[in-house]
């Protein structure tokens, strides 16, 4: 099994943003934003908006003399010593971020020796997850989250896929063809959110965007109520749009 190597808008801020944190690394006295300019590359403008986020995510901190220093955040996932447990920290943290951004439960999933694993999620009282009623390592098919890490497989990937996992028909709009399946996997277009529109659940809808990082095919997702299925897309651009903390977390 192979992934398919199509950037999206997630990747192309996080290259952005490890390239700064690079630049500041090699800076422990401190280095200014034009400095960082001219060393990235990066316009004015493109370096005040990640410079905003690295801040935020404390990936960086600004001294009282302007200049940007290592934050404590990346000092700690840096670390050897205790990653996993601060990378599951710094996830959690971001994903409450989105949970409360977004008005919906947001989930973490990644595909790991062949089957869809979801490794975190952020819910609430007023977001709850959804139900797994079945499977989600048996649903790939039905589920915006499934769908989204089987298009970036190769098609070989994607039919060893199915070929472990009979395509149930969950809901009456559920898709149980491997042909069209494939076909809508295909015609994807990797910047674009996958839906789910109550094809695994009756009163869900769910939508989800990739964010592969290393050999491991991932993404971001969100669900909710079938009463705000008119927030769904606006949702899904919004979780798109800020994708690249989780991502960049994943990354260093």
């Amino acid at each position: 099994m192979a992934l398919r190597h199509e950037p999206t808008a997630p990747y192309h801020s996080t290259q952005h943003a490890l390239r700064v944190l690079e630049s500041v690394a090699r800076h422990p006295t401190g280095i200014t934003d034009s400095r960082l300019a001219r060393l990235t590359g990066l316009s004015p403008e493109r370096l005040t908006t990640l410079l905003r986020m690295l801040r935020r995510e404390g990936y960086v901190e600004q001294l009282a003399d302007g200049v940007y220093v290592t934050g404590d955040a990346l000092t700690r996932l840096g670390s050897a010593q205790d990653h996993d447990q601060a990378l599951r920290a710094r996830l959690q943290h971001t994903l409450d971020r989105l949970r409360d951004s977004v008005g919906a439960a947001v989930y973490i999933s990644r595909y790991v020796d062949g089957e869809v694993t979801i490794t975190q999620y952020a819910d609430g009282p007023a977001t709850p997850s959804v139900n797994e009623w079945f499977d989600f390592r048996r649903s790939a098919h039905a589920t915006a989250l499934g769908k989204s890490l089987l298009g970036q497989l190769d098609h070989n990937g994607r039919r060893d896929h199915l070929s472990r996992h009979k395509m149930a028909r969950l809901t009456s709009r559920t898709i149980t063809s491997d042909k069209l399946l494939l076909s809508r996997l295909e015609a994807q277009a990797p910047t674009v959110p996958v839906l789910d529109l109550q094809e695994y659940a009756i009163g869900t809808v769910c939508a989800a965007v990739p964010i592969t990082a290393g050999s491991t095919a991932g993404c971001l997702a969100l669900s909710l109520p079938v009463a705000h299925a008119h927030r769904l897309r606006q949702a899904a651009e919004t979780l798109n749009r800020n994708a690249a903390p989780v991502l960049l977390s994943l990354a260093i």
